[in-house]
């Protein structure tokens, strides 16, 4: 195992649940020591996170208040890949938006347009801690008119500071039953945000390993891609289940003496 990660090229974190927990009040769990290991070896990495709810620049800061040396230019949210996706595949679309403001101002970013109105080319479903009935309704009749469902991710729990709680997956759910149309996924565990990362980085699927704490989209995503993976056991998931990993650590910074 460790001449195996020594031969990475490419490490692949997931945020919530390794590098910290809770969303309203955070607690730090690692990676000043791994990142700053990961620098020394001269490997490059990605921070590869579902969260929808924050910008690249507010995680950024969180990072720097947690003194986990991770560049602003290093962190690929589900927001920000859902919002350039929509771009590069459609150009400026308009879009009824089921989420927060991280994930409106990433979309406004690359030019889309919300609208609330009875039209929209596309829903666009993040994590939403203020949903209701109407909303989903809403989003729910626009997708039966005509519009396409794009998720930010579909992943069932994310780590809140008490433990797992209840992402952005059911919601997503939701709205497909009622429209009986399916989404389109950006986030894990869809292959997408893996291949994104490989080709920014320029390396190969051999070349990365992806570290995270939630088997289903962290593990199951590096698996569809075709990635080597570490579960860590700081956040949602104590064990991997059927799928095969490289290792089981209890925190991140577990990794440097395997580097």
């Amino acid at each position: 195992m460790k001449r195996l990660l020594r031969d990475k090229k490419l490490f692949l974190f997931d945020l919530d649940g390794v590098f910290y927990k809770g969303k309203e009040s955070r607690v730090k769990i690692g990676g000043t020591k791994a990142i700053e290991a990961l620098r020394a070896r001269h490997k490059k990495l990605y921070v590869l996170t579902n969260n929808s709810t924050d910008t690249v620049e507010t995680i950024h800061s969180r990072l720097e208040e947690f003194a986990v040396p991770v560049k602003k230019e290093e962190i690929l949210t589900s927001s920000l890949l859902t919002a350039e996706y929509l771009r590069d595949r459609h150009g400026r679309v308009s879009y009824f938006l089921v989420g927060e403001e991280g994930l409106d101002l990433e979309m406004k970013r690359c030019g889309h347009r919300r609208t609330e109105g009875e039209k929209a080319e596309f829903v666009v479903v993040g994590l939403d801690r203020k949903i209701n009935y109407e909303k989903l309704d809403h989003a729910a009749r626009l997708a039966r008119n005509g519009a396409a469902i794009v998720a930010t991710h579909n992943s069932r729990l994310y780590m809140y500071k008490t433990g797992p709680a209840m992402a952005t997956g059911p919601i997503v759910k939701a709205i497909e039953y009622a429209s009986q149309k399916r989404s389109t996924v950006i986030g894990k565990p869809s292959p997408l945000m893996f291949r994104i990362a490989l080709e920014r980085a320029g390396c190969e699927k051999g070349e990365a390993v992806m570290i995270g704490d939630q088997a289903d989209t962290d593990i199951a995503g590096a698996a569809k891609a075709g990635v080597d993976s570490i579960l860590v056991t700081s956040g949602v998931d104590q064990s991997v289940g059927d799928f095969q990993t490289v290792a089981t650590l209890s925190n991140v910074d577990d990794i440097v003496p395997l580097l």
